[in-house]
């Protein structure tokens, strides 16, 4: 009886959601102590030789659509993060000429909300405008500021922030959906870029009062399967 039981009851659960799962590639540009302030830069600058920032971001993103406007939503991104002062607006980080690269690793969960029904069961052209956030956790490169420079040193640092994302998305077949996105991440520190250690015996530089920011400008295809959902209680 109690397999019974459990058996309807997974039944009954299982009708009433639809999954996706798509493939994410965009851009990522980093905002701090280092490097310009332009917010939406994915490939950067290019007046280095070096690996550009926004060039290698790539993800997984799972999302349980749980109603026509809102869907939870997990994802992994890698990136590497980069900035240089010689990018710059500023004359005196010009002139500073700091610099510094990170490889990114990125974990972000929360919920997504849709401005328009998004039925995917129901026929017609669909597409909405849509807001995520939630939180992320970012593992990166630890960085130090020393005898006037920014050194990469063994071991990774990591902290935790706040996704503030806008994006568009469109169904482009029966079960592909087509997204674009701009994510804006706040995160809880402000060392990614090596400006503000808590050693004593290392030197700190830049706003100690402003944390970082990084930014991620994305396009992300994904496929949906699942049964066909009941909505009633969201309705």
């Amino acid at each position: 009886m109690t397999r019974i039981l459990i058996f309807l009851l997974f039944s009954q659960f299982s009708i009433s959601q639809i999954y996706e799962i798509g493939a994410t590639l965009g851009g990522s540009n980093f905002i701090g102590d280092v490097g310009g302030s332009t917010f939406i830069n994915p490939a950067g600058v290019i007046k280095s030789d070096s690996v550009r920032n926004g060039l290698m971001t790539y993800g997984l993103t799972l999302k349980w659509n749980r109603s026509p406007r809102h869907s939870y939503r997990f994802s992994i991104l890698s990136s590497q993060l980069s900035a240089f002062d010689v990018e710059s607006n500023d004359p005196r980080r010009q002139e500073r000429g700091l610099s510094f690269e990170s490889d990114l690793f990125e974990l972000s969960m929360g919920m997504e909300f849709t401005f328009l029904d998004f039925n995917l069961h129901k026929p017609g052209i669909k597409f909405t405008p849509y807001i995520y956030s939630g939180l992320v956790y970012s593992s990166y490169d630890k960085q130090l500021f020393q005898n006037n420079n920014i050194s990469k040193v063994d071991g990774k640092s990591n902290s935790f922030g706040i996704p503030l994302t806008l994006g568009f998305k469109y169904r482009v077949l029966n079960q592909l959906i087509l997204s674009a996105e701009f994510g804006a991440r706040y995160m809880f520190t402000d060392n990614i870029d090596g400006s503000f250690s808590n050693d004593e015996n290392m030197s700190n530089f830049g706003n100690i009062n402003n944390n970082d920011w990084y930014m991620l400008s994305l396009v992300n295809i994904s496929y949906t399967f699942g049964r066909k959902p009941c909505y009633c209680n969201y309705n």
